[in-house]
């Protein structure tokens, strides 16, 4: 078995060991799909949009999948799997994500999402088998997901009575991933009949000892997007459970589910980026087609907006799946912001991108120009639509107050190593991650790179102009601040309120540009682009201009500098990621 001990230290790059071999693996992945615009791949984008035709999984790339053994990548480490970190998870399943968001889903990721409550508070008998189901190339699902309300859990989807030898399982769920077809069922079940935080408990279920009439397999469920995944239904009717099933306490099931989430939340954000890459890589290609020329200027600011947006999600994400090691009680509040923010702005770039492609965004069913349209599809179903921003409002709208009152303004910096690529971190440990309560980082980090940018704002050029945005933001968090100290003492009660939902747009996109402000502070030079500040201006440019802040003109320039890297990456293979690195063709 491979331990943490084995596989800690740096390489002469300066990156982590851990690092290094997640960027080999993602690379080998790469490798191994394909070149996507080649018709005749079997893993190509032609292929997998007609397998979505079919509404079928892609049986050929799923069996390539097999073969590496993904489900490895699910399995902490010292369980003899490759999870050490969530920000090395989500790089090495972006070649996955960047071809197919219903193959990612569907093949691999919802396991992760299902055990996750497993590596959190499972027993060791528990922890041990489902590492082994994962490992042998099983599949997990979680039962409680439901598209028309956004992953609530405090549903009365399935019951779970007591027994002298367990609990009676009750309940129907409609719409399940992978019901059909997977080897385990992580069901989050009502064991309390009264409301609060104590109401639902986890139990962990084998298919396998299920053939009886007390379960009942309902039939499939078409999807608007995702067309590829397996939905149907699930009904338990009597149905018993040992008692040994059940995952960590009984009544501690709101309570995993929080914990979880914010791994998955920020997971996702991590993963369709690189469709979103995709989708970009398209516009680029109908702006240069039949053109010997650049770019014609009326596509400039775009597609070089959009690049910007992309480091920015990039930038959010990868500083919470970071700090989901680093600061794993802390993090909470900071990945719902992500997951708040994160899907507008891909929706919003899809937009833009959809008027660069024109006529040819609906060619769906060519490689080279019909992503635009399935990733349209995809992401509502993918949990990243009007649903799933009210769950992440329902994170972060009670915290509001207590962190005004206690925490901006006067908490301490993160360590640095929160931004800096290349820098160890401690591995992921599911137990360790804790609930709302550890204060704000993100905050402390914006109010710190403000300062530090204070002393440019006289000097002209982009360094000027990204130190008054980094003011702007700054005090934009000083006029919130005021806001939220008047909020009821229990935020809950404020969601009603679309005012004061508001609010939680206004800090998600603070944090957003705290991130984005941190991870370029954090550059060490190895990649001219991200060192220059033209990227951040952009970004925070873009950021400030949907908050309402006052946003500088952009210096002569920057936008050319985002253009010419874009085109860079475009005709050199790369992607449009913060790790930029070479795409199979």
């Amino acid at each position: 078995m491979t331990t943490t001990a084995d596989i800690t230290g740096t390489t002469a790059t300066g990156h982590s060991w851990w690092e290094s071999d997640a960027r080999t693996r993602a690379s080998r992945l790469e490798a191994l799909l394909g070149d996507p615009y080649d018709p005749a791949n079997p893993h190509g984008l032609r292929a997998l949009f007609a397998a979505d035709a079919r509404s079928v999984p892609p049986a050929a790339t799923e069996e390539l999948l097999a073969g590496t053994d993904l489900g490895a990548e699910f399995v902490p480490v010292e369980y003899g799997g490759r999870l050490t970190r969530a920000d090395l998870l989500a790089r090495v399943l972006r070649p996955v994500f960047r071809r197919d968001v219903a193959l990612g889903f569907g093949y691999g990721i919802t396991s992760l999402f299902a055990t996750g409550a497993v590596w959190a508070a499972g027993t060791p008998a528990q922890r041990r088998g489902t590492a082994d189901l994962l490992l042998g190339g099983g599949r997990a699902t979680i039962l409680h997901h439901e598209l028309a309300h956004s992953n609530a859990i405090l549903r009365h989807e399935f019951t779970a009575g007591t027994t002298p030898d367990g609990y009676r399982l009750n309940g129907r769920k409609d719409v399940i991933i992978n019901a059909a077809r997977a080897d385990a069922q992580v069901v989050y079940a009502r064991t309390d009949p009264a409301r609060g935080p104590h109401s639902h408990s986890v139990l962990l279920l084998d298919p396998a000892r299920q053939d009886n009439p007390s379960v009942r397999h309902l039939p499939r469920v078409p999807t608007p997007g995702m067309r590829g995944a397996l939905f149907s239904g699930l009904e338990f009717t009597d149905h018993t459970v040992p008692a040994d099933a059940r995952v960590g306490s009984t009544g501690e099931g709101v309570a995993l589910a929080l914990r979880t989430f914010q791994v998955n939340r920020s997971l996702i954000c991590g993963v369709v980026t690189a469709a979103a890459d995709t989708v970009l890589h398209s516009a680029v290609r109908a702006a240069t087609t039949g053109r010997s020329g650049p770019i014609a200027r009326r596509w400039h600011k775009p597609l070089a907006g959009v690049f910007a947006d992309l480091l920015a999600c990039d930038s959010m994400a990868t500083v919470v799946l970071r700090a989901l090691s680093l600061l794993p009680d802390r993090a909470h509040v900071f990945a719902a912001a992500v997951k708040y923010v994160v899907p507008d702005l891909l929706r919003e770039n899809l937009e833009e991108l959809a008027t660069v492609l024109g006529a040819r965004g609906y060619e769906h069913d060519s490689p080279e120009y019909g992503a635009l349209g399935k990733l349209v599809r995809d992401l509502p179903v993918a949990g990243l639509g009007h649903a799933g921003t009210a769950s992440c409002q329902s994170v972060i709208v009670p915290q509001l107050r207590g962190l005004a009152e206690h925490s901006w303004f006067q908490e301490a910096e993160p360590p640095p190593e929160l931004f800096r690529q290349g820098a160890e971190l401690p591995a992921l440990d599911y137990r360790l991650l804790g609930l709302a309560g550890g204060g704000d980082f993100m905050a402390a980090s914006l109010v710190g790179s403000a300062d530090r940018l204070a002393s440019y704002r006289g000097l002209g050029g982009q360094i000027a102009a990204l130190a008054a945005l980094a003011e702007g933001f700054l005090t934009e968090l000083r006029a919130l601040r005021e806001e939220c100290r008047r909020l009821p003492a229990y935020g809950t009660t404020a969601l009603a309120d679309p005012a004061v939902c508001v609010l939680s747009d206004r800090y998600s996109l603070i944090v957003a540009a705290a991130a984005v402000l941190g991870v370029w502070e954090g550059q060490d030079g190895r990649d001219p682009f991200l060192a220059n500040p033209a990227w951040a201006l952009l970004a925070l440019s873009r950021l400030g201009e949907r908050l309402a802040i006052p946003v500088p003109e952009l210096p002569d320039g920057c936008l050319a500098q985002v253009m010419d890297e874009l085109v860079r990456r475009f005709r050199t293979g790369r992607s449009c990621d913060l790790d930029g690195i070479t795409l199979a063709q």
